[in-house]
């Protein structure tokens, strides 16, 4: 049986797009992504980057869920060290009386910016980090039915039961994820490493809960799937210079696609990209469709989560388009 595909979205700005813009595009891509028969599309937090519009993550998915009917909706993620959980369960208990069974709520624990600017967020950006396991359980409490023990109340938010996942890019969100009987995504999109590892250490450790009886992780990929292989290449190349500005430490807006990378990009830095990238499907149906199914055999995942970090829309909606073509072809 075909395993779900999703969506995770950055809300990118790109750098002809004003950021009314990009928030529209969004709009538009969880509708193509409802439309195409995707499980759930998930808005990330980025603060302090000119190129992505979700910073204020439940606000855009009131906006999303307005915008759609049926596809779930959530975060991937929220970055729990930036808020007090009672905020969160607020805003999501919130999001989940507007749109009831379609919310989701994924959590991490890294600031999602630099530490200026994670510093001007909330508090002791050390101290939060470090009780991160405690924030999770205490929001897990606002979000529940159990009114014995609670002397602070979530209003929205009581008895919603949102269900929370835990993402990650290292093992030790994988350890918690196994530990708390929760779902664990893994951000292979960017941090591929330790992929297989986690995978195994989650699923080896993991402790059912109330929310979830066995284990169930998602992994993430990008993805430009286009018509011709050389498209998807060309608009491939604004990932590839996207992260070359956040090695470089530069801050700018999404970039447009280029014919030669090598005229923007060092070998050296290509070189590295590649290799970040690895787990990236990038080309025509019939390229895309064997790195896909090479990927879901290696990592046996439930729930394979998609990028698309496109610049043109309406070449991120054709690849959303071609992309959700590939769940019928799956043969695991």
């Amino acid at each position: 049986m075909p395993i779900p595909f999703s969506i995770l979205d950055l809300a990118p700005v790109g750098d002809d797009q004003s950021i009314s813009e990009a928030i529209e595009n969004s709009k538009k891509v969880a509708k193509c992504g409802e439309d195409n028969g995707y499980q759930r599309f998930w808005l990330a937090e980025h603060h302090g980057s000119r190129g992505v519009a979700s910073s204020a993550t439940s606000v855009m998915l009131a906006a999303i869920g307005a915008a759609t009917h049926r596809i779930r909706i959530g975060a991937g993620g929220i970055m729990l060290p930036n808020h007090s959980p009672l905020v969160i369960a607020e805003q999501f208990g919130t999001l989940a009386s507007m749109y009831p069974n379609r919310v989701d709520l994924g959590l991490g624990r890294a600031p999602g910016t630099d530490m200026m600017t994670a510093r001007a967020l909330r508090r002791n950006i050390t101290s939060d980090v470090d009780s991160y396991p405690e924030d999770v359980a205490e929001l897990q409490s606002y979000l529940s039915a159990d009114k014995l023990t609670k002397q602070i109340i979530a209003v929205p938010g009581e008895g919603t039961y949102v269900p929370l996942w835990l993402l990650g890019s290292s093992l030790y969100s994988a350890q918690l994820a196994a530990y708390m009987g929760l779902p664990f995504s893994f951000a292979s999109h960017f941090a591929p490493e330790m992929l297989l590892d986690a995978i195994n250490i989650y699923r080896s450790n993991f402790r059912p809960s109330e929310q979830l009886d066995k284990p169930f992780v998602s992994a993430g990929v990008m993805a430009s799937v286009a018509d011709v292989q050389a498209d998807a290449e060309f608009h491939f190349t604004s990932a590839k210079i996207k992260f070359a500005h956040l090695r470089r430490g530069t801050n700018q807006p999404f970039p447009s696609p280029v014919y030669t990378l090598s005229e923007t990009l060092s070998s050296s830095e290509i070189d590295i990209i590649n290799s970040t990238l690895r787990y990236s499907m990038v080309g025509d149906k019939k390229t895309v469709s064997r790195k896909l199914m090479d990927f879901i055999k290696a990592t046996q995942i439930d729930e394979i989560i998609f990028s698309f970090p496109i610049h043109n829309i309406d070449a991120r909606l054709r690849a959303i388009e071609l992309t959700a073509q590939l769940s019928q072809m799956q043969k695991v």
